[in-house]
């Protein structure tokens, strides 16, 4: 039963800090150890000596590294290409990778004030450097620290230490800091925390493992920033081992895929429509990108973050209203309307 065991990849993270580099200095592909801890492989299907070596390296046994039954659970947020293309994972390690001015910052702000409403209490962790946009965030977390002893006081006062969001800046990935304070929850037994990782400099978008093994990396799109439509979330880089686990329900997992090969097909056909025009496109790829554009149109979204500026009231939208928007998007039911009829709204009606 393939989906029912999965890699222990948080023991991985703690008794491994730098995977991917470690896992290259024993004859393992970076990738393929990328991969088996995001769920694009499967541990089923992967082979029994890189299972065996990855054990190795974690100094476990198998029966430690492999996970059988347990469900991972995803975080609702109301973002409709967040829930949809990147669902953040309970207790796991998500990743935000953008440049700087596309909009990572107010989408972080969002589900910080969001989820908030639901309880979930949300710590910062940065450096002393000032980055721009960072302000967008700090102005909506509970509370927000520089140093590792600082961040371990603030999760010590949650009573309930699943309802934290402890965002973390990428310095404290690279310097090792983030593996220590780990340490330290596991030490007093803390449940696995829900952990945010960004990148407040921009570079890491140009780094093929830029935090090292996630669980979901939410990827922002400077194409999608440039004309303006936002949130400016990835709906073909960004994934969840959620998706690739097919732990989420079943017409989450089907609306995403036919989604996700949308939308590629849709930016493949845009990029040629610039290139040689759009009477040279066939009328099957025509119809394609209308579609297209009507799914991109609807997954803009208005913010209650950003109100003030954009003086449209923000929304939330349940998963499975999103889900059924899309459903029926992709099956040209709202070919009738206009794309700019369908930009920043909520769920259709």
């Amino acid at each position: 039963m393939e989906n029912n065991i999965r890699l222990n990849v948080s023991l991985l993270r703690r008794r491994v800090p730098n995977l991917t580099s470690a896992a290259k200095t024993v004859g393992l592909r970076p990738a393929t150890v990328s991969n088996l801890c995001t769920g694009k492989i499967s541990v089923g299907r992967a082979e029994v000596k890189t299972m065996v070596t990855l054990a190795n390296l974690a100094n476990c046994t198998l029966d430690e590294l492999i996970i059988q039954g347990g469900k991972l659970s995803m975080i609702e947020t109301g973002i409709k290409s967040l829930d949809l293309f990147a669902p953040i994972v309970q207790g796991g390690t998500n990743g935000f990778v953008a440049r700087s001015q596309v909009g990572q910052f107010v989408v972080l702000a969002e589900l910080t004030k969001v989820l908030k409403d639901k309880g979930y209490q949300s710590i910062l962790l940065t450096s002393n450097k000032t980055f721009p946009g960072v302000s967008d965030l700090e102005v909506f977390v509970d509370s927000k620290c520089h140093t590792i002893e600082d961040a371990f006081a603030e999760v010590a006062l949650v009573e309930n230490k699943e309802s934290i969001l402890l965002y973390v800046d990428r310095s404290f990935i690279l310097s090792g800091d983030l593996y220590e304070l780990r340490e330290r929850f596991e030490a007093e037994s803390y449940p696995e925390i829900t952990t945010i990782l960004f990148d407040p400099s921009g570079e890491a978008v140009d780094e093929d493992d830029p935090f090292g093994p996630l669980d979901t990396l939410c990827y922002f799109d400077i194409d999608l920033a440039t004309r303006g439509i936002y949130p400016a979330i990835h709906p073909v880089q960004s994934t969840s081992i959620l998706i690739e686990d097919d732990t989420l329900d079943a017409t989450h997992t089907t609306i995403h895929k036919k989604a996700k090969k949308l939308l590629r097909r849709y930016k493949e056909i845009r990029v040629l429509m610039n290139t040689i025009g759009k009477d040279k496109i066939p009328e099957a790829d025509l119809e394609l990108f209308h579609i297209g554009e009507r799914l991109e149109a609807y997954l803009s979204q208005p913010f209650y973050v950003a109100e003030e500026f954009t003086k449209t009231k923000g929304q939330t939208v349940h998963i499975q209203h999103t889900i059924q928007d899309i459903q029926k998007i992709l099956q040209g039911n709202y070919n009738h309307i206009k794309p700019t009829d369908m930009t920043y709204k909520g769920k259709l009606n």
